[in-house]
């Protein structure tokens, strides 16, 4: 099912043209990546901390069909799709204030062993994650404004 993070777009994440900088909408959906990694019971610390894995994004991409601007509340449903038993896709459509897509991004992981830094499987929790997301129902979870 997807995962739904709302968000309000602010200032901080707009450039001179009062419009969002592109490489913010790659950070908004990185947080709602970890909104929805959190949402399944992962825990973020461990996750992100000093493991025996990691899991680093090795290719993101964007495309734009409308600006975002200060004051705008967004909507990012995000879906996964395992690839192999080392690698997963992210992908995400933003819903702006029109209620129509107004972005969507791709983020592909890969799960490496800290230690050698060669490629290992996913971990179960996080082959769990995936399950959990593969769908595209929703499932509305409101972010800390």
């Amino acid at each position: 099912m997807a995962f739904v993070y709302h968000r309000t777009i602010r200032f901080q994440d707009t450039d001179a043209a009062g419009v969002v900088y592109f490489a913010n909408v790659l950070s908004i959906c990185h947080e709602a990546y970890e909104a929805a990694l959190a949402d399944a019971g992962i825990e973020l610390q461990a996750f992100f901390g000093k493991g025996e894995i990691a899991v680093p994004i090795v290719h993101a991409d964007i495309d734009f069909r409308q600006p975002f601007h200060c004051g705008d509340r967004i909507a990012v449903h995000l879906t996964a799709t395992a690839m192999d038993e080392h690698r997963f896709a992210v992908q995400y459509e933003i819903i702006g204030s029109t209620k129509r897509s107004a972005a969507t991004a791709q983020t592909i992981h890969i799960c490496i062993n800290v230690s050698d830094r060669c490629r290992c499987p996913l971990p179960q929790a996080l082959q769990g994650w995936l399950a959990l997301h593969s769908a595209a129902a929703p499932n509305p979870v409101a972010a800390d404004d």
